[in-house]
């Protein structure tokens, strides 16, 4: 075996100021030409572990560090990062905060121009890696106006045109709809096939690691093991034990007790055929039967859009002639491509934002004659980032200033926000710094605030955005705690099994107009029209769309099977 292009050894790190170790003993080979996905949970270690390839650590990023790492036969603690970067390339997991020139065209000629490139060459690298990320004919646009896809294949391509050898991707499709996320991954498979490029990916995206060589597990600053696709994505338990979402798709046959586990629909559909079971007709048809009595609705809808339009200041049209009913006790789950409307239409259901054209009716009255202080009473909007939402120095402050700003005697505050606390987990944490809390504790604190407030319905925007599979497990079930207990939830998202698991009915947007909507069965079952709409099932649902049955988690399929 020839040497290897990366070689770390016993590398440990503490960030100043910490006593735990970020890093903890970590040594790893990687070969030329290798695709290596790392994964693992929030502070894992994983980003950390990739600001170590380029020398970001530890020549900008200060602490304690240990052991090394050798790129190319160099050690980085001996070479800048300028030097680094003729080699090492990086796409951070904020790609926006690495775009910064006037239009698409400089900011891929950015890089070879530091490195002295000549112009004729660097014309050649804008037209060859413009055409790699399929951009072209966005040459000459000023990257902020890029879709969020978009700004991430420039940035992958600013980085290609500086010729790696190696390049580093940290949690690439992070806040990308799921066929921008088929994007990258589209180009990362075409580098995997070149074989002067060595490709590190941390991604938290299971689905997306199948066309890797190897995958590196990280816990607590530790390499827990590495191994192939094979040898890794089969340990259901290890993976559910790491914060790292296990595929449906081979759950489905361990929980079956089968001994062989497929990973891709494809194979999936080959072992299921050769188990000899079968799907039960009649518990088929009394889960429809269930879900269908579920659904079922006499009422009237607690909100309703009519014919809702609505035009930015700067003429961009978000909403195109919105209809829609949401009922009460609901799990509703929004859904669409980057810039479809999605955002723009939660914000019209409690008042943040009023239609251009059209109707909002909360409870039977147009929002625009009840304002956002009297909607934010009967129906609670949690941001995407809740750092956005969150100003108080106290987890208890934070959460009683709605009760407080709507006079609620000071006694009942108090058992609000107890109660509140008690609902998303967090009873102890009320003289805490919501700041000093995880991404994960403050998305909690930021529903707490909304639920002290007492809403009928709670609007969550992208709830999951940014948090590990446990984490996201954590939250989804509170949300679904919170519908038990009467709560109507709406919620904006990006991730595909999360709607599965956990939404009755879904709205499905394109363009600012409503392309599917239904059941969530119903939707997922039209994959070629979710397709249009930059969407598709995940593995596991497409696995049983194509035995003929829609099943959207891998429990639902258990109870359903037959065995010969």
């Amino acid at each position: 075996m020839s040497d290897p292009t990366v070689s770390i050894k016993d590398l440990k790190f503490r960030y100043r100021g910490e006593k735990k170790l970020a890093l903890d003993g970590i040594s790893l080979d990687i070969s030329k030409g290798e695709f290596l996905v790392i994964m693992g949970a929030s502070e894992a270690g994983k980003s950390t572990l990739a600001a170590c390839f380029n020398g970001l650590i530890p020549h900008y990023t200060r602490g304690a560090i240990k052991g090394d790492v050798i790129i190319q036969g160099t050690n980085t603690a001996d070479s800048s990062v300028p030097q680094l970067a003729e080699n090492v390339g990086i796409v951070f997991q904020d790609f926006e905060a690495q775009l910064f020139s006037t239009n698409v065209e400089l900011e891929i000629a950015f890089g070879p121009e530091n490195f002295a490139v000549p112009r004729e060459e660097i014309g050649r690298r804008i037209e060859e890696n413009l055409k790699y990320v399929g951009l072209e004919e966005f040459r000459n646009r000023p990257p902020f106006t890029l879709s969020g896809g978009q700004k991430q294949k420039l940035a992958i391509a600013s980085v290609l045109a500086m010729q790696p050898t190696i390049l580093v991707m940290d949690e690439p499709t992070t806040d990308l709809d799921p066929m921008s996320k088929q994007g990258i991954f589209d180009i990362t498979n075409q580098l995997r096939q070149r074989d002067d490029i060595t490709l590190i990916v941390v991604e938290h995206e299971t689905e997306e690691a199948l066309h890797a060589d190897r995958i590196a597990l990280i816990k607590d600053g530790k390499l827990v093991q590495v191994g192939t696709i094979e040898e890794i994505l089969k340990q259901v338990e290890l993976l559910e034990e790491l914060g790292v979402m296990p595929l449906g798709i081979p759950n489905f046959f361990k929980n079956m007790g089968h001994a062989t586990l497929p990973l891709t629909p494809d194979e999936g559909i080959e072992t299921f055929h050769k188990t000899g079971w079968n799907i039960s007709e009649d518990k088929y048809a009394q889960l429809l039967d269930k879900e269908k009595l579920a659904t079922q609705h006499d009422d009237q809808p607690i909100i309703q859009c009519r014919n809702l339009e609505h035009t930015y200041p700067n003429g961009v049209k978000a909403l195109n002639g919105i209809d829609l009913d949401i009922y009460e006790g609901e799990i509703v789950a929004i859904v669409g491509q980057n810039g479809s409307g999605k955002t723009t239409l939660a914000k019209h259901l409690n008042g943040l934002l009023t239609p251009t054209n059209g109707d909002v009716m909360v409870n039977g009255m147009h929002t625009k004659e009840q304002g956002v202080f009297k909607i934010g009473q009967k129906v609670g909007y949690v941001f995407q980032n809740p750092d956005h939402q969150i100003f108080s120095e106290l987890v208890y402050d934070e959460i009683a200033f709605g009760p407080q700003l709507r006079q609620v005697p000071e006694e009942e505050v108090d058992q609000r926000v107890k109660e509140a606390l008690e609902a998303v987990g967090l009873t102890g944490f009320e003289q805490e710094d919501p700041f000093s809390l995880t991404k994960s504790g403050r998305q909690r604190v930021a529903v707490a605030s909304v639920l002290a407030v007492q809403p009928d319905v709670l609007i969550l925007d992208e709830p999951t955005t940014g948090l590990d599979y446990k984490e996201q497990r954590s939250m989804m079930d509170m949300v679904r705690r919170l519908n038990d207990q009467g709560s109507t939830i709406i919620f904006v998202t990006h991730h595909m099994w999360v709607v599965a698991e956990y939404a009755h009915k879904v709205f499905v947007i394109k363009d600012g107009r409503i392309l599917l909507d239904g059941t969530t069965r119903k939707v997922f079952a039209q994959e070629e029209t979710l397709q249009a709409s930059y969407l598709r099932p995940p593995h596991f649902v497409q696995f049983s769309n194509q035995l003929g049955k829609i099943f959207l988690s891998p429990d639902e399929m258990i109870s359903c099977i037959e065995r010969k």
